[in-house]
């Protein structure tokens, strides 16, 4: 083996080792999201349910995280497709 082989290996290890942690945090913490808008909780807080707010929360919160997925995942295999490029 040659060195240059061994530091492409440390560094696609360290690459991974980095999405690991990225990942593992990102799923364990977490902060509690409000996101309403001013309207939305003026309206559903004057009505006295909080069940039915928190749930229009709930929907806004997850209507928000797709187009980051979305964006991550198109990321991931543009970067794949310019690594495999890149190696042949």
């Amino acid at each position: 083996m040659c060195k240059n082989d061994i530091e492409k290996r440390e560094k696609k290890r360290n690459y991974r080792l980095f999405i690991i942690f990225c990942t593992l945090y990102s799923i364990f913490y977490s902060l509690p999201l409000k996101a309403q808008c001013a309207m939305c909780r003026a309206s559903l807080e004057s009505e006295g349910n909080t069940m039915k707010s928190e749930a229009v929360n709930d929907g806004i919160v997850y209507l928000m995280v797709i187009p980051y997925v979305l964006v991550g995942i198109v990321g991931v295999v543009v970067y794949r497709m310019y690594t495999k490029k890149k190696t042949q």
